[in-house]
């Protein structure tokens, strides 16, 4: 790896107890690791030297939940997360569709969950006629398709819309009707030097299909750009573990930047959709098929998988939304002796947090949801939403966070997501149960992969901020913290001692 010197670089203290020198330091960095960190260290010839000018040094960001080719597509997508009605929806169908004859139409990003009636497949066949017309929503767990696309893609016609398994199983044939020019190594590589530019290091990627083998095309054709770890999903568990891949393993065809990441299970639905798993009905319980809504596996389908998982040498990475899943998810890995994380956690009991923490099981949390889910929680979950995305009881009861995005469900946006944990509100109103909110530093430390305040021995995954991240600039007023924080600014980014990004 690329050898480096970094002068004049403030730290920043990361992990709580962790201290900073008052004054800036070098920093010395030697084959992917960071060997020296103190005034006036000496370069070896040839090394490059960046001075950082007074700017401030901290480990590198992560995402810990990003689906990266459906982020990479996003912005070729008719985007609809605007959308407040059905009409809407159909009405900017029909104008992509006047403007594109012929050209499939798939959108992104509505959230039906706040809309007032159900949406059917003859309004929309109303306006698309036989141009495929596939609209996904926001939080990625159903799909509004024309009936053209669902013949396309060989699924029963129906009147409504396609949900969770169903839609998870039919999502990687998308490519046979749109074509996979936007998941080109191009444009990965676009999506990956985006991120980059925001301080971002590496990304945990749920991607739904595809395999191990791709990774390894894409490093090849120049993607090996951050720390990638691909998760695989129940149905090519088997080959992973044949393949003798454990988690932590580098991934065959790349360097150890991209390795083996978790077993990736959705244990249930989510609040747009209605299916995230509860211990209570919905508000509007009769709208719907199952009133508390379900889970996707039995509680049998739930520990075969974490079972096997652990025998073969897997994390698991579990989606759990409703607390009557999160509290399954949690006996399912005691029963099992499994380890790995819950993903999301978006509602949960006092009693289950501690149970997590007593398990050791991470919480991958993704803050900037609740900026959405703000008005619909209290709306179909009322009485419940102090018991939402609550950050603080986890992180006072010893679970481990680890900050992401979705994407593209919210934008891969380490800065947003800080935010969001800090301030708990989009707009003028206060933050949503501020009790549950996180200081700036508890926030980024929770975003950087388990790493301390820059030492001797920190992985050399660094980026360099032109201003504090952990300083509170409006004291107890967090929108002008929360403020600051989103326009956060990346000077450099360094992953494994090379520099991915540079604008000083």
């Amino acid at each position: 790896m690329t050898n480096l010197v970094i002068r004049n670089a403030r730290l920043v203290p990361v992990a709580a107890g962790d201290t900073a020198p008052d004054s800036p330091v070098d920093v010395v960095v030697q084959h992917g690791t960071v060997t020296q960190v103190r005034p006036g260290a000496e370069r070896a010839v040839g090394v490059e030297e960046i001075d950082a000018a007074g700017r401030w040094l901290s480990p590198g960001l992560w995402d810990q939940h990003v689906h990266l080719a459906q982020w990479t597509l996003a912005s070729q997508r008719l985007d609809l997360a605007d959308a407040r009605s059905p009409e809407e929806v159909t009405a900017a169908v029909a104008e992509r569709i006047g403007a594109f004859p012929g050209t499939p139409v798939v959108g992104w990003g509505h959230r039906s969950g706040g809309w007032e009636r159900d949406v059917t497949v003859s309004e929309l066949d109303a306006v698309s006629g036989d141009t495929p017309v596939v609209l996904i929503s926001g939080d990625g767990h159903h799909a509004w398709l024309n009936t053209t696309a669902l013949m396309h893609l060989a699924m029963p016609v129906r009147d409504s819309v396609v949900r969770e398994t169903e839609w998870f199983s039919v999502y990687p044939r998308l490519v046979t009707l749109v074509g996979n020019d936007g998941t080109s190594p191009e444009a990965f590589r676009r999506t990956l030097d985006a991120a980059a530019a925001q301080g971002v290091v590496g990304v945990t990627d749920f991607e739904f299909g595809g395999g191990a083998a791709e990774w390894a095309e894409r490093w090849a054709a120049g993607c090996d750009r951050l720390r990638i770890r691909w998760a695989t999903y129940a149905d090519s568990l088997g080959e992973v573990i044949a393949a003798g891949l454990r988690t932590g393993d580098r991934l065959p065809g790349c360097d150890d930047r991209a390795t083996m990441g978790p077993l990736k299970i959705i244990s249930d639905g989510s609040l747009n959709t209605r299916t995230a798993w509860c211990c209570e009905p919905y508000a509007d319980a009769y709208r719907l098929e199952y009133p508390s809504g379900q889970p996707n596996l039995s509680g049998a389908e739930l520990r075969d998988l974490l079972g096997r998982a652990q025998r073969g040498g897997l994390e698991v990475a579990t989606h759990a939304i409703g607390d009557a899943a999160v509290a399954e998810a949690l006996a399912a890995y005691a029963d099992t002796g499994a380890r790995g994380s819950i993903e999301h956690a978006q509602l949960v009991s006092r009693d289950d947090v501690r149970r997590m923490a007593e398990l050791g099981i991470r919480a991958s949390i993704q803050p900037a949801h609740l900026l959405d889910d703000r008005d619909l929680t209290e709306k179909i979950w009322p009485g419940r939403a102090g018991r939402c995305f609550a950050f603080r009881w986890m992180l006072d009861d010893g679970v481990e966070l680890a900050l992401g995005s979705d994407a593209p469900v919210s934008p891969l946006d380490p800065w947003l997501a800080i935010a969001a944990a800090v301030h708990r509100s989009a707009d003028e109103r206060d933050p949503w149960h501020a009790e549950q909110a996180l200081t700036p530093r508890e926030a980024l430390a929770a975003s950087v992969d388990g790493q301390s305040t820059v030492a001797p021995g920190s992985r050399a995954d660094l980026v360099l901020l032109d201003s504090d991240p952990v300083a509170a600039p409006g004291g107890d007023d967090t929108g002008t913290t929360a403020a600051a924080l989103r326009d956060t600014r990346a000077a450099l980014t360094v992953v494994a001692g090379l520099v991915v990004h540079r604008d000083l």
